[in-house]
């Protein structure tokens, strides 16, 4: 494997050497050797807000979702475990805030509990979830949008930062604006499971250029610590998952025609390879138990 130049690791900060792992899509992936983020390296044409349309949930799209609204029973009771996770947190109020939230559908199980309120860049699903009564807004996350519908008591982030180009600067944005101790919420892939390692370029979420990085434990760590947030909860969690959506994801790795299977509708079954980890993270305040006790595992 040849090593890149150095630049700065968008997770760990430091100006490493990046390692060149293999080739895939047209895009060059390579590996921190500080921390092990995983990054995709290639053309620079990506447009999110063109790629994650109307398709992107309806089979159109080889990276995508087979039938997103079809499987609204799963997604459900996919999104209540998660909000389960976080109330038992420590989070059971407040002002709830959607990054990449689609459709709506756990802004409409956290409304239950919280005051909910989602950012999402396509246009299709904003107004689909706008249908239904729930606050979404069409765009990405910014300063101004944070500034007036924030502060938040809870962030959440679902299969959502492996998409963002810079990550460090969504978690800043997040930070000045989250309550104090407020719980930030994410799920992405893992990197550095076993699976994911032994499959290489034909890992499931391998899937440049709408994955543009690929956490590990310790550079997912290392970016919340630089970003102002304490880990407080890491896991696997097992997940519901649509029948329709493995068996499309199936079909993409092994290089057949992709079908969406929407007369498997609600069907879904619960699995874990592992490959796929939870954070939930607090902000860190100057002087707070949670700021003293990091820095005294800093050694400071």
């Amino acid at each position: 494997m040849r090593a890149e130049g150095p630049g700065e690791c968008p997770a760990c900060g430091h100006a490493a050497p990046r390692r060149f792992c293999f080739r895939k899509s047209g895009y060059d992936i390579v590996r921190c050797c500080e921390c092990g983020l995983g990054s995709s390296v290639g053309p620079e044409d990506f447009d999110p807000a063109t790629f994650y349309d109307a398709s992107y949930f309806t089979g159109g799209r080889r990276d995508g979702y087979d039938d997103y609204v079809g499987h609204a029973k799963v997604l459900h009771r996919e999104f209540r475990s998660v909000l389960r996770a976080i109330l038992a947190s420590g989070s059971t109020e407040g002002r709830l805030m959607e990054i990449g939230c689609a459709y709506g559908f756990f802004l409409q199980e956290a409304q239950s509990h919280f005051r909910v309120f989602g950012v999402e860049v396509s246009p299709d699903a904003v107004r689909f979830a706008q249908a239904r009564g729930l606050d979404v807004v069409c765009g990405f996350p910014s300063e101004e949008i944070f500034e007036k519908k924030g502060p938040f008591d809870v962030v959440v982030m679902l299969d959502v930062i492996e998409h963002l180009p810079n990550p460090a600067e969504v978690l800043g944005l997040i930070h000045r604006h989250l309550s104090p101790e407020g719980r930030l919420v994410l799920t992405t892939g893992d990197w550095g499971a076993p699976v994911s390692r032994l499959m290489r370029a034909a890992w499931r979420l391998m899937t440049p250029p709408q994955h543009m990085f690929f956490f590990t434990r310790k550079s997912m760590c290392g970016l919340l610590q630089r970003t102002g947030f304490t880990v407080v909860d890491f896991g696997h969690p097992w997940k519901h998952v649509p029948l329709g959506l493995i068996l499309y994801q199936l079909e993409r790795m092994s290089g057949l025609t992709q079908r969406p299977l929407r007369w498997l509708g609600g069907v879904g079954i619960t699995v874990n390879l592992f490959d796929a980890m939870r954070v939930i993270a607090v902000k860190r305040c100057p002087g707070s138990p949670l700021d003293r006790a990091s820095a005294l595992r800093r050694g400071r």
